[in-house]
């Protein structure tokens, strides 16, 4: 295995614009390396048999111009990678048979890596589908050059997003449904209030086929939560990912639709306001979790030490596996998740960059192969890991892309600026009623 063991690294002074530059590298590397060569599907983490995971393979895609413009990949070969895994895709059965690897355009959260079939009953997921399309639309907006390559890439990346029917994935509502399985249909859940669902609503939007109403928009928006805690003013959402995932793709920086207008916001201000406000938890730590402070914290969706309940000085502790952790409202057992901070660089770089510091001074890998281990607790106390506690023993395909990508807007801003010219996207926003700033 590769070894990325940076030897001579100073930790007090990390992390400089070079150590992020290298952090992103070595995050990257799990889609060039976790991807199966023949039809271009990622894997959903590191586990030995895992399925492709539909996310992460949007998210696979949304790097590549990444890794083109940082020199990792050259853009000729970049374009034959774009293309492949698009075809694989277009090519994929749509249908409602059980076994499929997608129905009305949208695909399962699950398939099989070497066929590209659903795997273990799991749904059709319409916001890892998003992903999908976004990583979609950025390829096919990235590549606009002349070669029989890049105009395919066009062609396939913009015809996989146009074939989502999304009136169909409302089944007859406001809103848009989480999913549907073919054995019971549409699952009773919808994309309703604040979330990183805000990404579906402006791609479902900005369809040229089968766009959403306007008023989806505000039947999502009618339940958004603004809520003072700690003393800021902010959209409430838990879990720090929610505040993240639609903005790897979207500048909202000083561009607003009703709701903020009328709360004189912004959606890339209220990320900012929940990254300090998960800050303020872990200086708080109300529940006396070992190793919470200004320097650690990072509360989302992340893998944890598994469904039990322990003793530990004097308190019965209970611990969660894979689950969504937020703050200030929990659920909280105790993990704490670097890629997360990592992505809330470009919101508040002046709290992230010391917190990255004191996980580079930890021993969670962000100089070996894939970066930080996607979460750890310092209450679990574990003999057999090299610190003493509870470290992931695993990466996720969909933790790896918010890293590579938010490094990349902090540095450059360079994912806002390409997807800036994406038709769809700005479509989708003028929709939503978005006004101001770069739109």
């Amino acid at each position: 295995m590769l070894d990325l063991h940076l030897t001579d690294v100073d930790l007090s002074r990390m992390p400089t614009d070079e150590d992020l530059g290298r952090l992103q590298f070595t995050t990257v590397l799990y889609y060039l390396q976790c991807t199966n060569p023949d039809n271009g599907l990622v894997r959903d983490k590191t586990q030995a048999g895992a399925p492709a995971s539909i996310a992460a393979i949007g998210m696979a895609l949304a790097t590549i111009p990444v890794v083109v413009e940082r020199g990792v990949i050259i853009r000729e070969f970049a374009a034959k990678i774009a293309r492949r895994r698009l075809e694989f895709l277009m090519n994929c059965h749509q249908g409602p048979e059980p076994d499929a690897s997608g129905y009305k355009g949208f695909f399962y959260h699950f398939l099989d890596i070497e066929t590209g079939r659903r795997v273990w009953q799991c749904e059709l997921s319409t916001i890892d589908s998003a992903f999908l399309f976004a990583g979609a639309l950025t390829v096919a907006t990235y590549f606009d050059g002349d070669s029989e390559d890049e105009a395919k890439v066009r062609q396939l990346g913009t015809a996989l997003y146009e074939r989502a029917d999304w009136n169909w994935a409302c089944d007859h509502g406001a809103t848009l449904t989480h999913g549907w399985r073919p054995e019971n249909g549409f699952i009773p859940y919808r994309w309703r209030g604040y979330d990183e669902g805000l990404l579906l609503y402006i791609l479902g939007l900005g369809s040229p086929t089968h766009p959403l109403p306007p008023e989806s928009y505000a039947a999502y928006t009618e339940s958004y939560e603004w809520r003072n805690i700690f003393g800021r003013e902010l959209l409430y959402s838990g879990p720090l990912f929610t505040h993240q995932l639609s903005h790897m793709w979207i500048d909202f920086r000083e561009i607003r639709d009703e709701f903020m207008r009328e709360h004189d916001s912004d959606y890339f201000q209220n990320s900012r306001q929940a990254t300090f406000v998960q800050q303020e938890y872990a200086i708080r730590n109300p529940l006396g979790f070992e190793g919470y402070g200004e320097h650690c914290w990072g509360f989302t969706a992340s893998d944890g030490p598994g469904w039990l309940t322990k003793d530990i000085g004097g308190a019965r502790r209970e611990f969660f596996d894979y689950v969504a952790r937020g703050a200030p409202f929990g659920p909280d057992d105790g993990t704490v998740s670097p890629w997360v901070v990592v992505a809330s660089l470009p919101f508040a770089p002046e709290i992230v960059i010391p917190t990255l510091r004191n996980f580079a001074s930890l021993k969670l890998g962000m100089r070996r192969l894939y970066g930080f281990k996607p979460s750890f607790n310092q209450t679990f106390k574990d003999e057999n890991s090299p610190t003493g506690w509870w470290i992931s023993p695993y990466h996720f395909g969909i933790d790896q892309g918010p890293v590579a990508l938010m490094i990349e807007n902090y540095r450059t801003g360079f994912l806002w600026n390409l997807m800036g010219n994406c038709e769809p996207v700005v479509r989708g926003l003028r929709q939503a009623g978005f006004t101001g700033g770069w739109l």
